[in-house]
């Protein structure tokens, strides 16, 4: 039983760096832990707390996703044009499309990939430089705020998992 439960804890660990790192399941792998061991005890009734708080981290973190790069582009003054280049830049990022890096590879990719597309697009829409990277660096700032928000509520949602299912693992 300990052995299942350390694998989901470390499933879970997974979960909240996915939480931070774009690309990686965030707290969908945390509720799908949860779930798992609730199928191990036999029971639901022994994690109703953590299913409750990690769906509501989930719900909260599709929020703050779409938030934090809304809030970010608007403070900086982006346009439409520079939230979808930020998108495509983030696809051709992910997918390597960009001139090969020496380093970081596709995680580098990821953050560079939004920045250089919201700046193109900006550049593109208003013909203005410094306004293109202002916008750029505006997606970019609060998509990560929006990222460390997500892997706060993930972590929030593994300790509560903890704290509830500790003492039927361990004892008291």
């Amino acid at each position: 039983m300990q052995t299942i439960y350390w694998l989901l804890v470390a499933l879970m660990v997974v979960g909240i760096i996915g939480s931070v790192v774009p690309a990686i399941p965030g707290a969908s792998l945390i509720l799908v832990a949860i779930v798992i061991w609730g199928f191990v005890r036999g029971s639901f009734a022994t994690i109703s707390v953590p299913l409750v708080v990690t769906a509501v981290v989930l719900l909260l973190s599709i929020g703050v996703d779409f938030l934090a790069a809304y809030l970010g582009a608007k403070r900086a003054g982006a346009s439409k044009w520079g939230q979808i280049g930020a998108i495509v830049g983030f696809i051709v990022g992910f997918l390597g499309l960009l001139p090969a890096l020496p380093v970081g590879g596709p995680l580098l990719g990821m953050l560079l990939g939004p920045l250089l597309g919201a700046i193109i697009a900006e550049f593109l829409y208003r013909r203005d430089f410094f306004l293109a990277v202002k916008a750029g660096v505006g997606i970019v700032v609060g998509t990560v705020v929006g990222n460390l928000i997500q892997g706060l509520l993930a972590i929030a949602a593994v300790v509560v998992f903890l704290i509830t299912t500790w003492p039927q693992v361990f004892g008291s």
